[in-house]
């Protein structure tokens, strides 16, 4: 039977205008809606009646199913399954005899709080957050009083609510229509589940009505922080074996540690959901999309057993011979082990004599464990010639510098910083595990609007310099000397590095080239007939003529309009070219950028995001402000583990198929992902779609095959295999959901659409979707409940809190007083991002440090991401993969002030800190051991900024409080939360 958890009680009409602070609510649709798939062409539709919802479809793009098999009556209930439940209802608080509704059985009846008229501009914040009582302290600015009401008029009487739901889960209605269409990914005709819609999301007044509101205790809906927490008691320390198919990992959150048993590792593969539905139409119905999300490179801890080399020598390795997969433990060995059936095509196919073996009494072979290949879920092949280009044995890859020496980065101090920085750091160049020294050879260029190559031939007393200064048509003036062994060139470097900064010390160049730059390293690792990566560090937009250059595009007043979209999609012609140029080279390139003002970074970024390489901006850089924060970026991305000249290839078991692919990657057709590089912090997003049924006895097998250049120069296959659930019981599927994964996969789908439809359009296709996954569970998994209750699966039930912070984040937001170019830098990063990238990117943590025990290792436990959090006695560490801030209430103690700072207290702060004294005692040193533990585990480096309370920097630490309504447009948490349940309700009438 079904568990119900707990139960609220707002009771709705009508609801607001305007919901939380996205102008205009999420509705309104424009006259002539667009629709479609991601990225797909949309399409016109005739704008529905008003007062009539149109359905959405999967994000699948397949049309929608006619109404009865939607939600239809003729689908049983699948089981029981862990939920949760929030109840609204619409009467004056009379309570019935027993626990009232929202209350904890075990709470005495709680008196309703103050009440408080409905206000027409979007109600404050909510959300008191702490697992305790609420803080001590008069509230901070803009911070909600203790009454605020929920979104949208008529949502009186929630008595408060005690506790922590069982099983978390809630039931909540919520104000509001939907917006009219835009979902799914296509759109069916007007009015399919018909209903009459009231209110605010087509405009109109909104009145008050029913009893006056209450507040609703922000504890009582489900919590990130708790929901980790859980997992972490559950789970955490424990040793997850991959030896059974379609189980669901640990949280990324989680600390675990992984024994391979024939699955890969969820540090290499995460999946949206471990059960498949096993018809399309399942899938249609429940749009939860079915995804991957695959790490080939993640960094393997150190107490888990590195990936196995397996050598087949002259042969090569063993694949199917019709679908071309490889030897993996889903293959069946037949016929005495003479031959084997693929468990992906069913091929059957002969063994080749060398690697015959006997089968024993349960028809496995006798040699089972002996074989990487036959027991684990990832490993490794050694590729023959015929893996290579032009079946050439591959060459170690080269690592160029280049620098801008144009007049902005030789004032800010940043050549001379780069060149002290590179004589150490060429020391640490990525090597083979045991080898004495790296192979990677090294090449440096200057530029400003002209080229200038180094010869760094280790036999030169002096290093010479050749200048380039025809940018139409780029070549590399020399071959011998450009490329180098750093150990063995090292003396002619140095010297190559202390001159530099004084060369051009008095230069007055601030005009730039940017694609000539990129096309010289291009046509170096050309003539040298390898692969590798270009380092550029530059400063401005690159106005200089020559291919490529860019003019300033930025224009607010597009912003809000149909033509914002233009803003993000990079300029066509030269830099299009360059990226197909540098991926069959096998070229990535990352970009360090120190930009003054606007780059157009959406061109700029275009090229590093199609080769694998990242993007890095420092705005305004200071060298004493900076440098750190920039360095130690350059150090992760100079040492990290990485693979070269990549490509990947997903195979599917019979029934499914690879259709999408996200992720820094370029694609030439529709199954070869190409990579000119592939590191340890890159992941690619893989949409999966029906073509056939799928048999739940058979399951779903994914394999991803990524052949690549090691940094010795060995060509090479990495393999990763997963094996998922098939069910015909959508119940099934919504207990094996991942909703970090989900998150992941509608954060890129989101970004890659902005660049064909309006924000507000994505807006609306990320809020219909979640309202059909959610109804759909609704409608066929859960015990029949009143319909003001709102009903989350266990598995998604924190799932809109993360949607929420996905659409306040700055691509999607829509506000002037956003950068644009910070804006494209966002959008672009999280295309490549993993899972716990994106986690920790959209709910920040937030961690209390004015009570930790410094006697203890541990972290203290993150709260939930809100003000009402935050206590004027405190201090807290905010951290999101991305930024890192330090938070100090008022009255922070001065005793504690006294210990971290070495200032007697917070009135005696400066306003410019961005660095933590070396004190010799335990507060500081715990505090300084718990930001490096951080730092340590991020992809990116983090720069510290200090933040007092009240103080005008307090704006950038408020945006990152992803509970509360954001600060540039976008809901609350709470007021979202009613706003998807309006959904649901409209799509289930």
């Amino acid at each position: 039977m079904s568990q119900q958890g707990y139960v609220a009680t707002p009771p709705y009409s009508q609801a607001q205008p305007g919901m939380g602070g996205y102008p205009a609510g999420f509705g309104s649709s424009p006259a002539q809606p667009l629709y479609g798939h991601y990225g797909g062409q949309p399409q016109s539709f005739p704008a529905p009646p008003t007062g009539l919802m149109k359905p959405v479809s999967s994000p699948s793009g397949m049309p929608p199913s006619e109404v009865s098999s939607q939600y239809g009556s003729n689908i049983q209930q699948n089981g029981a399954h862990p939920q949760s439940v929030l109840t609204v209802v619409h009467t004056p608080p009379t309570y019935p005899a027993g626990p009232g509704p929202m209350q904890n059985p075990q709470a005495p009846p709680t008196s309703p709080p103050a009440q408080q008229p409905f206000q027409t501009a979007p109600p404050p914040t909510m959300g008191q957050s702490t697992l305790g009582p609420p803080p001590a302290g008069p509230h901070s600015p803009q911070m909600a009083p203790p009454q605020s009401p929920l979104a949208g008029p008529s949502m009186g009487g929630h008595p408060s609510m005690g506790g922590h739901p069982p099983m978390g889960g809630m039931g909540r209605p919520f104000p509001g229509p939907p917006p009219p269409g835009s979902g799914g990914f296509q759109q069916p005709g007007p009015g399919a589940f018909g209903g009459q819609m009231a209110g605010p999301f087509q405009g109109g007044a909104a009145h008050m009505s029913g009893p006056p509101q209450k507040k609703l205790d922000p504890d009582s809906i489900p919590s990130t922080t708790q929901v980790t927490e859980d997992d972490q008691a559950k789970r955490g320390g424990q040793v997850y074996t991959t030896n059974l198919r379609g189980q669901v990992p640990p949280l990324v959150t989680t600390d675990f540690t992984v024994q391979d048993q024939g699955n890969a590792s969820p540090r290499f593969m995460r999946c949206t959901t471990y059960s498949f539905p096993c018809t399309a139409d399942l899938a249609k119905q429940c749009q939860v999309p079915l995804g991957a999300i695959i790490k080939p490179f993640a960094t393997v801890p150190k107490n888990e057993t590195p990936l196995y080399v397996v050598n087949h020598g002259e042969t090569g390795p063993i694949r199917c011979n019709r679908c071309k997969a490889y030897m993996c433990p889903y293959m069946q060995f037949i016929d005495g082990g003479r031959r084997y059936q693929c468990g992906f095509c069913n091929c059957v196919n002969e063994v080749p004599t060398f690697y015959f073996q006997h089968l024993d009494h349960m028809g496995r072979r006798v040699d089972l464990y002996e074989r990487p290949e036959l027991s684990l879920g990832s490993y490794e092949f050694e590729a023959t010639l015929d893996y290579c280009k032009n079946n050439k044995p591959a060459s170690p890859p080269a690592y160029i510098f280049m620098i801008d020496v144009s007049y902005a980065n030789i004032k800010s101090g940043l050549v001379r910083l780069v060149c002290e920085e590179l004589k150490t750091l060429l020391d640490n160049l990525p090597r083979e595990d045991g080898a004495e020294s790296s192979t990677v050879k090294v090449g440096f260029v200057t530029y400003n609007k002209i080229l200038h190559f180094y010869n760094v031939k280790s036999a030169l007393a002096q290093p010479q310099m050749m200048v380039v200064s025809d940018t139409a048509e780029m070549f590399v003036p020399l071959l011998d000397g450009f490329l180098v062994n750093f150990q063995e060139s090292r003396a002619v470097i140095n010297n190559l590095l202390d001159q530099i900064p004084d060369m051009f010390a008095d230069t007055n160049e601030s005009e730039t080239v940017f694609a000539p730059v990129i096309q010289a390293g291009v046509e170096a690792l050309k003539t040298a007939e390898c692969s590798g990566k270009l380092f550029i560090f530059h400063s401005s937009i690159p106005t200089a003529e020559a291919p490529g250059k860019l003019k300033n595009r930025d224009d607010k007043k597009l912003i809000n309009t149909e033509k914002e979209k233009t803003l993000f999609q990079p300029q066509k012609g030269v830099y299009e070219q360059l990226s197909k140029d540098c991926v069959s080279q096998g070229c990535s390139v990352d970009l360090f950028l120190f930009p003054s003002q606007y780059v157009d970074l959406a061109t700029m970024g275009d090229v590093p995001t199609h080769t694998g390489g990242s993007i890095f901006k420092y705005s305004n850089f200071q060298v004493e402000m900076d440098g750190e924060h920039f360095l130690s970026d350059l150090r992760k991305d100079v040492e990290k583990a990485i693979g070269f000249d990549a490509i990947m290839r997903v195979r599917t078991s019979t029934g499914f198929r690879a259709t999408n692919f996200f992720g820094a990657i370029h694609m030439n057709n529709t199954t070869d992902v190409e990579m000119a590089a592939v590191d340890c912090d890159k992941a690619v997003t893989v949409e999966f779609k029906h073509d056939d049924k799928l048999s739940e006895e058979t399951g779903a097998l994914m394999q991803c095959a990524l052949l690549y250049t090691t940094v010795s120069g060995q060509r090479r296959l990495r393999i990763h295999n997963l094996s998922l659930n098939c069910s015909a019981q959508l119940s099934e599927l919504y207990k094996s959901c991942e909703t970090d994964a989900l998150i992941n996969f509608f954060a890129k789908s989101a970004y890659r659409a902005m660049l064909n439809q309006p924000l507000k359009t994505v807006r609306e296709i990320l809020v219909n979707q979640t309202a059909h996954m959610l109804a759909c569970y609704r409608k066929n998994c859960s015990s029949p409940s009143a319909a003001s209750q709102l009903i989350l699966p266990d598995a998604m039930k924190v799932f809109p809190v993360y949607l929420n912070s996905l659409m306040k984040t700055g691509p999607l937001v829509g506000s002037a007083e956003l950068s644009t170019d910070d804006r494209a830098h966002q959008r672009l990063i999280a295309t490549a991002m993993g899972v716990e990238d994106t986690q920790l990117l959209l709910y920040p943590r937030l961690i209390p440090l004015h009570n930790m025990d410094v006697a203890s290792d541990v972290v203290p436990a993150p709260v939930r991401c809100s003000e009402e959090r935050l206590t004027d006695a405190g201090m807290f560490l905010l951290e999101n993969g991305r930024s890192l801030f330090l938070w100090l209430g008022q009255a922070c103690p001065p005793e504690l002030v006294q210990r971290v700072f070495n200032v007697p207290s917070f009135t005696h702060l400066p306003a410019d800190l961005s660095s933590l004294p070396v004190l010799d005692n335990p507060q500081s040193k715990k505090l300084r051991s718990i930001i490096d533990s951080l730092l340590d585990q991020r992809p990116s480096a983090m720069k510290l900024l200090i933040v007092k309370q009240k103080d005008r920097s307090e704006m950038l630490f408020r945006q990152h409080l992803v509970e509360d309504k954001g600060p540039h447009g976008g809901a609350s948490y709470m007021d979202f939360l009613c706003y998807v349940h309006c959904e649901i309700r409209q799509v289930l009438t």
